[in-house]
């Protein structure tokens, strides 16, 4: 037995992972509904990340930002925001040309009794009201992920300057060891928690393919084979990024596949958090940059979401003979890009988002009912693409900070 438990350990963590997934498919197909009685596996593996996200985001970043000056971090910030918002914007047309090339939707006579409710869309202005926290203590008890964010960010410079001043130096030294020990305490438990992921992955893909079964897929198999072109055509300009910043596609591929599967699994963005920002670590990118990059990333980068807005709205008006002209589309890149931003990285959250951007540009609400019955397969991939986005976002810009201190020190 202590022989087994040691394999187990010592097996490198995406083969345990493809393992799983294997043997997780298997099972929904054997079992089908049946394999409900391996839920509580899942849960748990969701339990465990959503528990180590909080110190994982505040220690890491606090540390990041003693490890770098703050005009340093002004400048990654920057750089972070304008991807993320030229990014989000790229994968919607990405989304609308392949949807426009497949056409999927036409000729679709799918019956649903689902009904869903468009929630209307805040704006910009109160996301980034959302910020700020009215309450600290309530934006850790609800994983406000832009509050803990700003809470740490402030710490995190007061303790920068507490360490720079001559009265308190040495009290700030103490204090900043204090957070560097307990952010390493966070990645020991990370590294427990990262030898779970292959057996919640295992349940929860069986769980999927039991719950959803084949004949979901090939009743609206177009919509969905379409959309994860749509996400090829995306992960190959992302390629093309790394390969123009003279970046390793193969070594960051390496690296990114364990969050990539994890998100795919999981559905959710903010519960893969912690292996992501474990997967930046192991990429040797500074802590300073993916310490708020990714966090921030998991809550307003989702390519994933945009291409999904895209596709989702082609099918909509194929669904429903409703014509898309130029002005649709531009108005679906436009709120679809607004709309991405501050979507809670979640499962179930893209189908809600959908409804609210075909609720601004007028499309029928009766195809987003259609939708909910593949809302799961679609959302795996959109979940994938999201975590993808966030780490190729964060590695091209070290890379571009790199190329900045080389140049600042000739």
């Amino acid at each position: 037995m202590g022989r087994l438990f040691r394999g187990y350990i010592n097996t490198s963590l995406i083969v345990k992972i493809t393992i799983a997934l294997i043997l997780g498919i298997i099972t929904g197909l054997v079992f089908g509904e049946g394999t409900s009685v391996l839920s509580p596996l899942g849960d748990l593996l969701m339990r465990l990340l959503q528990f180590i996200i909080i110190p994982l985001i505040f220690f890491t970043l606090i540390v990041g930002v003693n490890q770098t000056k703050l005009g340093n971090l002004g400048r990654m910030g920057g750089k972070m925001f304008l991807y993320y918002a030229v990014t989000s914007a790229l994968a919607i047309v990405v989304g609308l040309l392949v949807a426009n090339l497949f056409e999927p939707g036409s000729g679709i006579t799918v019956e649903t009794s689902e009904t869903v409710e468009a929630n209307d869309y805040p704006g910009v202005a109160s996301v980034l009201l959302n910020i700020i926290p009215s309450n600290i203590v309530t934006a850790f008890s609800e994983m406000n992920l832009l509050g803990i964010i700003f809470t740490s960010l402030v710490f995190g410079i007061a303790i920068s300057a507490i360490r720079n001043s001559d009265e308190h130096g040495e009290l700030g030294e103490h204090v900043y060891k204090l957070f560097n020990g307990l952010n390493e305490a966070t990645f020991k438990v990370m590294n427990v928690i990262l030898q779970i992921i292959p057996i919640g992955i295992f349940a929860i893909i069986a769980q999927t393919v039991g719950n959803q079964g084949i004949n979901t897929i090939l009743e609206l198999g177009n919509m969905v084979l379409v959309l994860y072109v749509a996400i090829l055509v995306q992960i190959v300009l992302y390629t093309i990024l790394m390969i123009t910043f003279k970046m390793s596609p193969r070594e960051f591929f390496s690296q990114a596949r364990t969050p990539m599967i994890t998100a795919f699994v999981t559905q959710s963005s903010s519960g893969t958090l912690p292996v992501t920002l474990n997967a930046a670590n192991r990429l040797g990118l500074s802590k300073s940059l993916y310490g708020f990059s990714l966090p921030l990333g998991a809550t307003m980068n989702m390519d994933g979401a945009a291409i999904r807005i895209a596709v989702s709205a082609v099918f909509a008006a194929n669904y429903t003979d409703t014509t898309l002209g130029f002005t649709g589309m531009l108005m679906i890149v436009i709120v679809g890009t607004l709309a991405s931003i501050g979507t809670a990285g979640v499962p179930g959250a893209g189908i809600v988002m959908i409804a609210t951007v075909f609720t601004q540009v007028g499309l029928p609400m009766e195809a987003v009912a259609v939708l909910t019955s593949i809302d799961v397969l679609v959302g795996m991939g959109a979940t994938a693409l999201n975590v993808t986005g966030d780490l190729v976002g964060t590695s091209i810009v070290n890379q571009s900070e790199k190329k900045h201190q080389t140049e600042a020190s000739a």
